[in-house]
């Protein structure tokens, strides 16, 4: 009878490494052609004509953008496998980390494959009538792939998957306490960008402008972080 074979903690290292940089790479292209994040909360109409602007680049960027992600979802898989037999959280955890990762991943393929029929059936319509409607779909559809799927569910999973994380590594005492630190910090962050998402459908809740982009920031140098210290384990 063979005898599973736990991942490799390297192989396990360089895939979170490797996943932050896929992720940084598009993320900060789309930051200086398409002004991201930003741009999310701007007129339909205005997102609409600088994405069909953007042209053919811009939807390989999105592409990548999405798909960037996968090495994460295979860092989860693995992790949990690595961690499972030691932790009995770890389990739960990985489930809630491949849900978010999915679910992510297919709110952001709504750019390369929805946004860009919708770009042009609004910058070739004839008639302000026909703008509107396309307008009203795309607020429909990225109300709901973005805020709902992307921001909403795929952050605060991710949230709740890095918090039990970071618990379980501190039990075990795997890594150094401030690693788990740093992931419990990161997520107090994150969560507060849970309020700007309301503040779509709840005019004037209160919310840090911030929060989402230092506690995304701060979450990724977690993951590098953790990266790192599987690296040092093999």
């Amino acid at each position: 009878m063979k005898t599973a074979t736990l991942p490799s903690d390297q192989h396990i290292g360089n895939l979170l490494i490797g996943g932050v940089v896929l992720i940084m790479l598009p993320y900060t292209t789309l930051t200086m052609v398409f002004d991201y994040p930003d741009i999310l909360r701007q007129d339909p109409g205005i997102v609409l004509t600088r994405f069909h602007e953007g042209g053919s680049t811009l939807v390989g960027l999105w592409w990548l953008f999405a798909i960037s992600g996968l090495p994460l979802l295979r860092a989860y898989v693995l992790i949990g496998q690595r961690l499972e037999g030691l932790d009995s959280a770890i389990r739960w955890a990985t489930a809630l980390g491949i849900i978010s990762a999915v679910v992510q991943i297919v709110g952001l393929l709504r750019w390369p494959f929805v946004v860009p029929v919708l770009a042009a059936q609004y910058v070739n319509a004839t008639d302000p009538a026909t703008r509107q409607v396309v307008a009203i779909v795309f607020s429909a559809v990225h109300q709901y792939g973005g805020v709902v799927l992307g921001e909403h569910m795929g952050q605060l999973l991710t949230i709740i998957y890095t918090v039990l994380l970071s618990r379980a590594l501190e039990r075990l005492g795997l890594f150094p306490h401030w690693v788990s630190y740093l992931g419990y910090g990161a997520s107090g962050i994150y969560l507060l960008a849970q309020a700007e998402l309301f503040a779509t459908v709840i005019p004037g809740f209160p919310n840090w402008e911030l929060a989402g982009l230092l506690g995304s920031t701060l979450w990724l140098v977690w993951l590098l972080v953790v990266g790192i210290q599987f690296r040092r384990m093999d």
